[in-house]
């Protein structure tokens, strides 16, 4: 296993866990955070032996881990915040050990899953435990590395636009940051249900990786109808998606932030490239669906009249909601089902950067936890 020097001797697959346990040694990686607002510092701890495998629980060797951005308000805001928090939630690795109720799943299956918000374990170890109904079976010709990357972008983009919106043939979609992990994931997804994508580029990379997506099959056309450039912020998004669509607006937008204020009290560059409120609404069609990502989204009485007489919608996008409640278990199990598939398929090409070793991980996690990487980080065992 790769740069972290464990001692790890384990029995061959089994089921129940009666055979003796043989002493082992890991290391995983967790985040510090010592009083609210203050940056999180990564620190690997040692552990031994798992606890003892529960009825529905799934012991894996981890092959795979990415990396996310830790939302600690969100963690304290649902009573999750806790001294040592677990880093690396979107896993791949083989079974090695199953709980007495498990059903699905048998020792040397290949799996793939997201730990839920409140999970006591790090990703970033050899082996976990893993409620049973957060894995599904990864597919032979998908990667490990593939698998934890795009699972997360995957479940992200289902949400917006099949269960937010409903992308369907004829429909005008606008991903803001195309490029990004996310945009990308989403693009495929939306061209792949046939609707006609507008992107928004920050930089003359991200617009030439945007111009270069094509579908893997059939006519080799770009996934992007049309790049919207606003590196140098001259271009109007809102007038440029309405030529586009001949005056009628697109029917689903997915933002990457916004612009809540005049531009005089918005601080950073990055979002002085983002489109103001104002321009999303301008831009959207009649019966148009707005999913934010934007937590404190504020629309004025003008706006909501605006979205009133369009008959438009808008949505919060957070993933987090399918491990928030286990009312809709089967169609979240259903969604990571559907994204290995079109991994497998090679419908979803990720935006992943090279493999990084577990030695490597406490920095990765800390360009990750500024918003530094523009593509998405994957430790590699």
């Amino acid at each position: 296993m790769a740069g972290c020097g464990a001692v790890l001797v384990l029995a061959g697959g089994r089921r129940g866990g009666s055979a003796p346990e043989v002493t082992v040694t890991m290391k995983a990686l967790y985040g510090q955070q010592n009083s609210p607002g203050e940056e999180i510092t990564f620190v690997f701890q040692e552990r031994e032996n798992l606890p003892p495998t529960r009825d529905n629980d799934v012991k894996v060797q981890v092959r795979a881990c990415a990396l996310s951005w830790i939302d600690t308000k969100l963690l304290s805001e649902i009573k999750l915040e806790k001294e040592l928090l677990p880093v690396g939630r979107e896993i791949s690795g083989v079974v090695l050990e199953v709980g007495r109720k498990v059903t699905f799943f048998q020792p040397d299956d290949e799996v793939v899953g997201i730990l839920p918000l409140d999970s006591e374990e790090s990703g970033l170890c050899e082996v976990i435990l893993v409620h049973e109904h957060y894995l599904v079976r990864k597919p032979e010709k998908v990667c490990w590395v593939e698998a934890a990357g795009t699972v997360r972008d995957g479940v992200r983009a289902y949400t917006a636009l099949h269960y937010l919106s409903q992308v369907s043939p004829g429909k005008t979609v606008l991903v803001m940051d195309g490029a990004s992990p996310f945009g990308t994931i989403a693009i495929q997804l939306a061209q792949h249900r046939g609707a006609k994508v507008i992107s928004t580029a920050y930089s003359l990379e991200d617009k030439q990786h945007l111009e270069r997506l094509r579908p893997p099959v059939g006519v080799r056309q770009p996934l992007v109808a049309r790049v919207i450039d606003v590196s140098n912020g001259k271009i109007d998004v809102a007038e440029s998606c309405l030529e586009e669509t001949g005056g009628l607006g697109v029917d689903i937008v997915l933002d990457a932030g916004v612009k809540l204020y005049c531009a005089e009290d918005e601080s950073t560059s990055k979002s002085q490239l983002l489109p103001h409120k104002h321009d999303i609404i301008t831009l959207l069609g009649v019966g148009g669906h707005w999913i934010t990502t934007e937590k404190n989204l504020q629309l004025d009485p003008p706006d909501s009249h605006s979205l009133f007489l369009k008959g438009a919608t808008v949505s919060f996008l957070n993933d987090e909601i399918w491990n928030l409640s286990n009312v809709q278990q089967g169609k979240y199990l259903s969604i990571l089902e559907d994204i290995m598939e079109k991994l497998s398929s090679s419908i979803f090409r990720p935006q992943l950067d090279e493999p990084i070793p577990l030695y490597e991980a406490k920095v990765s996690m800390e360009i990750v936890q500024k918003n530094q990487a523009r593509k998405r980080q994957v430790i590699q065992f």
